[in-house]
């Protein structure tokens, strides 16, 4: 168990508050350098020197602009909302460990007492047990823990029960706006969320299987003496990489506020700081899916041969491992932003019911048989590899035949001399 210091943790919530609210000022101002490297123009360039500045003048200018609430809203929850929506993705990284903290130490095992010895030997033997669990959660506690709330040991269903509570800033946002646009975008990210919150789920149960804990620390503990998840996993990781960036509304997967489609979505009627925190949620979400793919599948702060350098050097060394593999993660959610168009909403269902949950499953499945017969662990990437070759197989031989028929005489359509569409017309010529 954790030893408790309000004095430690007060100050690990004010650092961590600080640190995230910075470092996502700056992660806008690099998604804004990345968009303008992948359009071939400059990007800001202003404001201090190579722009450096320019997140804080984005910050005072939207302190500065005026707070407009139209009168068509319902004001409780128009306020409310963006409040929701930040509070709650500050709290699902409250478990995250963000630098090398220890695993939380393992029950001592008791010998059950049998028909031939005495009780004060059963004594003795429970004496000695607790002496050692004892001395082990002494040393525990005199170690530093770089996480809000450490030792948890349902910390990554806590993440994720958290998490989801930030779609009821969206709903509650575009609902409370009175606007169709709003409440179209509120509904999407609803029904978005609930719907790729299952393939997230499934992708990790894996992981737990292998652990036996929720704990994010012995997650990484494991995997700093088995090896990384992602070597066993990797259907796991896609699956899991797929939903963090629909739960996050990134593209492609940023439905809720097409502009194209809905002006801005769900948060339509917003401006100034209320926009704000509704825009600082969502990178706080990035940030952490990035935290959480670079532990659950990428061992944290674990790198081969840099594990057991020791002191102050060594938790130097591992911060920057943890922060270059979340960092890569970033980059990566802002790339594919300029690389895959947005999904239309029925290609969005259809990815996660129709092919990510029965991969989830059919990998899952796996995961328990080679547990239950103790087959050796790369047979799990084998699989992994062969579900999914399997599953892009049945996609193509789908759309082929899809293809096909829809290329065939009896499903032409007829154009009228004004050029509009007519019906489908069975008896039409090839």
């Amino acid at each position: 168990m954790v030893s408790f210091s309000l004095l430690y943790t007060l100050l690990i919530i004010v650092v961590v508050i600080g640190t995230i609210m910075g470092s996502v000022a700056y992660l806008v101002l690099l998604e804004r350098k990345v968009s303008a490297y992948v359009q071939d123009r400059l990007g800001p360039n202003r404001v201090g020197p190579f722009g450096l500045l320019q997140p804080m003048a984005d910050g005072l200018k939207l302190f500065l602009k005026e707070e407009i609430i139209p009168k068509h809203v319902d004001k409780l929850f128009f306020v409310l909302a963006p409040g929701v929506a930040i509070a709650t993705a500050l709290m699902a990284f409250s478990i995250v460990p963000f630098g090398p903290t220890p695993a939380t130490p393992a029950p001592v095992p008791v010998v059950a007492l049998n028909a031939d010895e005495s009780a004060l030997f059963q004594w003795m033997n429970d004496q000695k047990a607790l002496k050692e669990f004892n001395y082990q959660k002494e040393t525990y506690q005199q170690q530093y823990t770089f996480a809000i709330a450490p030792g948890l040991d349902i910390g990554l269903l806590f993440t994720f029960a958290i998490g989801s509570l930030a779609v009821y800033g969206v709903i509650l946002g575009g609902w409370s706006a009175n606007n169709k646009y709003s409440l179209l975008g509120s509904i999407r990210s609803s029904a978005q969320i609930i719907s790729y919150e299952i393939p997230l789920g499934m992708s990790i149960l894996g992981l737990v299987l292998f652990v036996g804990s929720l704990n994010l620390e012995k997650m990484i503990a494991w995997q700093s003496s088995n090896g990384w998840f992602i070597l066993y996993q990797p259907l796991a990781f896609l699956l899991f990489m797929i939903s963090v960036f629909a739960e996050t509304n990134r593209l492609p997967f940023d439905l809720p506020e097409a502009e194209q489609e809905l002006v801005g979505g769900y948060h339509t009627e917003y401006s100034s700081m209320k926009l704000g925190l509704f825009l600082t949620g969502e990178y706080i979400h990035m940030v952490t899916t990035s935290f959480l793919m670079a532990i659950l599948f990428f061992g944290g702060w674990h790198f081969p041969g840099l594990n057991d350098i020791e002191g102050l050097t060594g938790t130097i060394i591992k911060f920057l491992i943890l922060a270059a593999k979340t960092g890569a993660f970033i980059m990566l959610y802002m790339v594919v932003r300029w690389t895959i168009p947005r999904f239309r909403f029925d290609q969005l269902m259809s990815l996660a019911w129709k092919k990510m949950i029965p991969l989830a499953l059919l990998n899952l499945l796996c995961v328990m048989i080679a547990l239950e017969y103790h087959s050796p662990k790369w047979v799990l990437t084998l699989t992994s590899i062969m579900i999914l070759a399997g599953g892009v197989l049945i996609q193509i031989r789908f759309e082929s035949n899809s293809l096909s028929r829809s290329s065939s005489p009896s499903s032409r359509i007829n154009m009228d001399p004004t050029g509009e569409t007519g019906k489908l017309s069975p008896s039409s010529p090839s």
